[in-house]
């Protein structure tokens, strides 16, 4: 079960990763992040109220709220991150996120078998080389390198406290929904201040036109994420969070893949042994 949700998670992770940097190469990003996770907000809110998750609030919705603040402070510093690049080196680096709820299930007393051991290992460098890191002749800018690394930790810490927001299926439909309402404030805040600053909101050579022309691909990236969330936060639930953590953090595999499937994109040496080496750290957690 956890395996099951987990991989679900790193499957929509990756998808939504995939579609956002798509649409970011023809919609400012901050205009991507708000506008995706605004249509979540709708969807959720609806959900909400159909299920009557609002009997769910509690204290533990700051968990969610915590989440809505961290993700597009997270997510802002990874696009800076790989506007600065080398992308070879932002992005794997950006995977290391998952060393945070790792952690935490092994603060909280976790300890998983020496086969769940070596799969933690053989994936996380699986991920790691999957994302194709530019080992030499790559100046990295430290200014590139922290950004990714306040990515990292802010990933790994959503993933952290989403997994602690809720105990029910309605409540999760609460928590999600205020951490999307959270993502919105913090990303339109962000949005509000670029714009002041003589940033666009609006791509140029389409305007409102083409975002909403785009508007399901963006509704779809802001859904997957949502979704992947939920997925993860029922794998923490069922199983090792440990286990749960690491399975979830294959998305970049799966961005790799559909990159290679639908741009025609060539793999590299690297990125496809880390593909494999994800695969046979999957199947020791699995099974361990």
């Amino acid at each position: 079960m956890t395996a099951l949700f987990a991989l679900a998670t790193s499957l929509l992770w990756g998808l939504a990763d995939f579609g956002g940097g798509l649409l970011t190469r023809r919609i400012p990003a901050l205009t991507v992040v708000v506008v995706s996770q605004a249509v979540a907000v709708v969807v959720l809110g609806s959900v909400v109220v159909a299920t009557g998750g609002w009997s769910e609030a509690g204290p533990r919705l700051w968990f969610a709220v915590a989440a809505g603040v961290v993700g597009p402070v997270a997510m802002l510093s990874f696009y800076k991150a790989l506007a600065l690049g080398p992308m070879g080196v932002v992005s794997p680096l950006g995977s290391l996120g998952v060393v945070v709820p790792v952690g935490v299930g092994l603060a909280l007393g976790e300890r998983p078998g020496l086969p769940q051991f070596a799969g933690i290992a053989v994936a996380v460098a699986g991920v790691v080389l999957a994302g194709g890191p530019e080992l030499r002749g790559a100046p990295v800018q430290r200014q590139a390198v922290l950004l990714t690394l306040i990515a990292a930790v802010g990933f790994g810490t959503v993933m952290s406290l989403i997994s602690e927001a809720s105990t029910t299926v309605t409540g999760l439909f609460l928590a999600l929904f205020v951490q999307r309402v959270s993502n919105v404030a913090v990303g339109g805040t962000a949005l509000y201040v670029s714009v002041r600053r003589g940033a666009r909101a609006l791509p140029d050579g389409g305007g409102a036109r083409l975002v909403l022309r785009l508007l399901p691909a963006l509704a779809f990236v802001g859904l997957a994420d949502v979704a992947a969330n939920g997925t993860y936060s029922v794998a923490a639930h069922s199983g090792p969070v440990t286990v749960a953590a690491v399975l979830a953090s294959l998305y970049p595999v799966v961005t790799a893949l559909a990159a290679r499937g639908f741009l025609k994109e060539r793999l590299r040496a690297v990125q496809a042994a880390g593909a494999g080496l994800a695969l046979v750290g999957t199947v020791l957690l699995a099974t361990g």
